[in-house]
Formats: structure tokens, C-alpha cells, sequence
């Protein structure tokens, strides 16, 4: 079966909700597709079913569960979690999948779905292409289940105490957080009960904004796109750390106790360098992405490591970290895979390694930051009416050819197109901040010239 994905992008499918394909007829036919692909063996089936707190949550997710309970398949409610925690409720449940309902940092009136497999991975691509397939192909219409057959729904109530445990138990017993100030921004999204709690109960004492979702404010000025809110809290209450999630708590941007943002990057740098000393690297190799800063190579390389890279998305890290044995890596956005701990990116887990290094080694944020010399970033996100390849627009490709021919080995330029959005992306990068704006701008004006919306 081919293996093109149309709905599918880099993280599931989005889109604005109750605007196809993110409709309830949609949600219902996934919820039949994916119910016929994990059916295998005589047990009763399950699926594991989260959300984020968007208001249209309600609709997709009572829709996805009949669509599931059709085909005779058992459906267990979770209500507004993290998606980490679907990934690993699956898991310990021995559900046969599990699905999230989010668009994780998207507006509220967008949403979306992911898939869990029963090990708590990310669906691969082919599988997402046979889900696709199987909603156009009939295949479908003729399977019926009646009477005791079909499936039934449960609401699992204690979800997210579950989750609280596993996310407690990936921080070592013998420490505490007792005598630490911690900001959370929770991004009014689906970690606003579970991860303020995770932080009380390890002692810490914890300042919590971004916390009242009314399910149109998800990630509304807060939270990890929005991180200057959580390093004004840390200011104004001497904190000791912030923490800012995003709509789905997949993923964490920090903020030191200066109020100065630490990325995605330098957490990956302070972690990776503690897990070489602590030889929990395995194979001295950190996995990140094309859009991470040159600074991480240089570091973990200091430290006798070495970084590896894969296409952006945290599903493509976990897939080369699947493959090649490896336990760390992420993105510069804040998606941190602990492979030995979580199956996908996990924000409050993240915190909870950093702050550990921290604990452990009686540092501050600010002091463990320096272990990283970031280089200048440019970046340009730009909306588009199409996505044609790169390679046919001239223009386009001229700018890139003449930044990267004047940047040479000190800096280089990624452009590529969002993999859930209708968007472009421009990062370049180099040793003079005002050169590679000019560069980025140079590149941005041939993008909106040939295909801006």
C-alpha cells in the first residue's frame, strides 16, 4: 500500500476544527480505520482516548469513540491530559492504542489528532498511510459489528494520578526539591492539574500561571511559544526556575532564575553533558535536529560526545533513536525524548531531569546555561498559498546559494515548509547576528515574492 500521507504531517493531522478533515464525520471514520488495523487475536480491543482543552475537544473526541465503539472496539476516556501521558497509559494499560486530541501549540479554534501504537510510539509514516487509505477505499463499509460486539466507552477517572506517579518516578528518590521556587505556565493547555502537582509533591514550592482553561484560551499569550510571561513571574517572585509547557505538554522551554529563556538547545546541552559524565549516554551520542543551534554540536563535542541529526520533527528524532540504539535527544522548540523514561516528548519529565542536574550538582539554571555558546539565529516563519519544491523557484534559490556561499563553514541556512501548517520556514545562522537577518530577510522577501499568501 503506498505509503503518500495527505491528511498526516510531520505530528498527526490538523487543522481548523469542524473544517475537514478536523470534522466529526472525519474523527468517526479514523476512529472505524484505526480500530481495523489494530484488530488482531480473539481479546477485547482498546483504545486509549486524550485531549488537550480546547472547547472543540468535546465534539472530536465523542465522535473518534464511536467511530472506535463501531468496529467493536473498547474506548478509555482520560479527559484533558498531557499527550506523554496517553503514550504511556497506553502502555501500562495494554491498550491496544492510544489517540490525542490536540493541536498542541496551534490557536484554540485549530485541533488535531495523533496516534499511539501499543508501545507507546508514534504511528510510522506507512501506517499513517494505510489509516488514510482505508477512509477512502470502502474497505470499510461492509464490517458491522452487532449485538455484543460492539464496543463500549469507560472513563478512566484516577488518569491523571496515574500519570503524576510515572512522571515522580523518573526523578531519583533519594532527592527532593524541598527549598526550590518554581514557576509553571501550564498554557491554560492539558497539564494544568498534573504538572503543578508533580512539583508539590517532590517538595518544591510552586507558583502556577496559565492554569484556567475555558477552552478558547489554550496557549493565548502563555505558555512555550510565550515564554516572557513565565521570566516575568520568575522576576517577581525570586523563583528559582520557570517552566513553560505548550498546549499538550510535549514540550518545555525554560526560563533560569534571571528570567532569561533557556531553548530546547541548552537543556539538551546541561543533560547531555551530565548524562556523558555520568557514562548514561549511550553510545556518546546526542540526537537533535537541522534546526538546532551549532552551539549543541560544539558543547556536547567539548564534553566527548557527539550530536547526530535527523529532519525536524521529535517523531523523526525518536524514530533514529529507535534504530541506532540511542536514549537522548530532541528539538530546539523544547520536544526532549528521555528514551529510557518516555516513548515521546514529555515537558514535565524534562523539567524533572534538569532540575535534577541541578539538585544533584547545586548549581543554578544560569550557571549550568554556560556550558553552551549559542550562536545568532535568524528565523522567519512566513504563511504561503502552496508548497512547491524549493528547487522551482529561482529566486528563492538564488538567495539561499549566495547566504550560504558568504557564510562558508562559519554558519549555514535551512528553508523548509511547516509540516502542519501552511507555512515556510527560515533559519540562518552564523557568527554576526546583523548579517544573517540580512540574509534571512533577503531569502524572506524572494519566499512572499513567489509564493506568500
Amino acid at each position: 500500500m503506498t505509503t503518500t500521507r495527505r491528511l498526516f504531517g510531520t505530528d498527526g493531522i490538523r487543522g481548523v476544527a469542524n473544517v475537514a478533515p478536523m470534522t466529526g464525520e472525519t474523527m468517526l471514520q479514523l476512529g472505524r480505520a484505526v480500530a481495523h488495523l489494530i484488530k488482531k487475536g480473539e481479546h477485547r480491543h482498546r483504545v486509549v482516548i486524550g485531549k488537550d482543552t480546547r472547547l472543540s475537544g468535546y465534539m472530536l473526541e465523542t465522535a473518534l469513540a464511536s467511530g472506535l465503539c463501531s468496529m467493536g472496539v473498547d474506548v478509555l476516556i482520560c479527559g484533558p491530559l498531557p499527550t506523554p501521558a496517553i503514550a504511556n497509559l497506553t502502555v501500562s494499560m495494554r491498550a491496544d492504542a492510544g489517540a490525542v486530541i490536540s493541536a498542541s501549540h496551534n490557536p484554540y479554534q485549530d485541533n488535531g489528532i495523533k496516534f499511539f501504537a501499543r508501545d507507546g510510539f508514534k504511528l510510522p509514516d506507512a501506517t499513517e498511510a494505510q489509516i488514510e487509505a482505508l477512509l477512502t477505499n470502502g474497505e470499510l463499509e461492509a464490517l458491522r459489528p452487532t449485538a455484543g460486539n460492539i464496543g463500549k466507552a469507560f472513563r478512566i477517572d484516577d488518569a491523571a494520578g496515574r500519570y503524576v506517579v510515572f512522571a515522580k518516578s523518573t526523578f531519583p528518590k533519594e532527592l527532593t526539591l524541598e527549598g526550590l521556587t518554581i514557576v509553571v505556565d501550564c498554557a491554560h493547555g492539558a497539564a494544568y492539574r498534573v504538572a503543578p502537582l508533580v512539583l508539590q509533591e517532590l517538595g518544591a514550592k510552586v507558583i502556577t500561571i496559565g492554569a484556567s482553561p475555558d477552552g478558547t484560551n489554550i496557549n493565548d499569550g502563555v505558555g512555550a511559544l510565550h515564554p516572557e510571561h513565565v521570566c516575568k513571574a520568575v522576576l517577581e517572585h525570586k523563583a528559582d526556575l520557570g517552566l513553560a509547557l505548550d498546549g499538550d505538554a510535549d514540550r518545555l522551554i525554560v526560563a533560569d532564575e534571571k528570567g532569561r529563556v533557556i531553548d530546547g538547545d541548552v537543556v539538551m546541552a546541561i543533560c547531555g553533558i551530565d548524562m556523558l559524565e555520568r557514562k548514561q549516554l549511550t553510545k556518546k551520542t546526542l540526537v537533535a535536529t537541522v534546526m538546532s543551534n551549532l552551539g549543541l554540536d560544539r558543547a556536547i563535542e567539548k564534553a566527548g560526545g557527539k550530536v547526530v541529526r535527523t529532519g525536524v520533527g521529535d517523531r523523526y528524532v525518536v524514530e533514529a533513536m529507535r534504530k541506532h540504539g540511542y536514549v537522548f535527544g530532541g528539538e530546539q522548540s523544547g520536544h526532549l525524548i528521555f528514551l529510557d523514561h518516555a516513548t515521546t516528548g514529555d515537558g514535565t519529565v524534562a523539567a524533572l531531569a534538569l532540575l535534577r542536574v541541578m539538585v544533584q550538582q547545586g548549581k543554578r539554571a544560569s550557571e549550568l546555561a554556560r556550558c553552551m555558546d549559542v550562536y545568532p539565529q535568524s528565523q522567519l516563519n512566513m504563511a504561503v498559498r502552496e508548497k512547491p519544491a524549493l528547487s522551482t523557484l529561482p529566486g528563492v534559490m538564488k538567495a539561499i546559494a549566495d547566504a550560504e556561499k558568504k557564510l562558508g563553514k562559519d554558519g549555514r541556512v535551512l528553508v523548509r515548509y511547516s509540516g502542519t501548517e501552511a507555512k515556510v520556514r527560515v533559519l540562518v545562522e552564523g557568527p554576526e547576528k546583523k548579517r544573517i537577518d540580512g540574509f534571512a530577510q533577503a531569502i524572506g522577501a524572494e519566499l512572499k515574492k513567489a509564493i506568500g499568501a
